[in-house]
């Protein structure tokens, strides 16, 4: 009869608990940083997107570009225009159009009130972000109006005393 002993193996690296950092959350899986350049964001709402499997896995992916989209009602729902999604690599036949007009969701009052919103003269809506949320995919809307040269300037000009006078603080501590 065999001798049964203690068997003790060595402990292996631990497993990182968490997933991949776009998929649990932690990172942004696409920001549109030339929105708050070209449009002046005033509210910001939280939408669902509705998103088949493969877009989904393009979104974990990072394969998402927010640079031309926008939000539109029409016949009280919002939809999102002109939002890349990259074509997910392992897809088959099945696999989705990258350009499609995805449907967001949000309750009725907020619809409401962005359609109350919208109507006046130069506002719209724009995506800024993209990002996970309790394993769904959520789309940040900016309610936005539109910037005119001057202000671009006006917002460069500011950015660049407020960088300047950080440095210079920078500076003198470590003096």
């Amino acid at each position: 009869m065999p001798r049964q002993g203690l068997h003790q193996t060595k402990a292996g690296p631990e497993k990182n608990p968490r997933r991949e950092p776009t998929a649990a959350g932690q990172r942004d899986a696409a920001v549109n940083r030339i929105a708050s350049h070209n449009y002046f964001l005033l509210e910001k709402f939280e939408a669902g997107i509705a998103l088949t499997g493969t877009e989904v896995k393009s979104v974990r992916a990072g394969r998402v570009n927010l640079k031309d989209a926008y939000g539109i009602i029409k016949d009280g729902e919002l939809w999102l225009l002109n939002c890349h999604i990259g074509v997910y690599e392992h897809g088959n036949i099945y696999n989705h159009a990258p350009l499609r007009t995805r449907k967001l969701l949000l309750h009725k009052q907020e619809i409401r009130k962005l359609i109350g919103k919208t109507q006046q003269k130069g506002l719209t809506l724009i995506p800024t972000r993209v990002y996970f949320k309790q394993s769904r995919v959520k789309v940040e809307l900016a309610l936005a109006k539109g910037k005119q040269l001057w202000d671009k300037r006006e917002s460069e000009r500011r950015k660049t005393t407020e960088r300047e006078a950080r440095e210079a603080i920078a500076r003198s501590r470590r003096r």
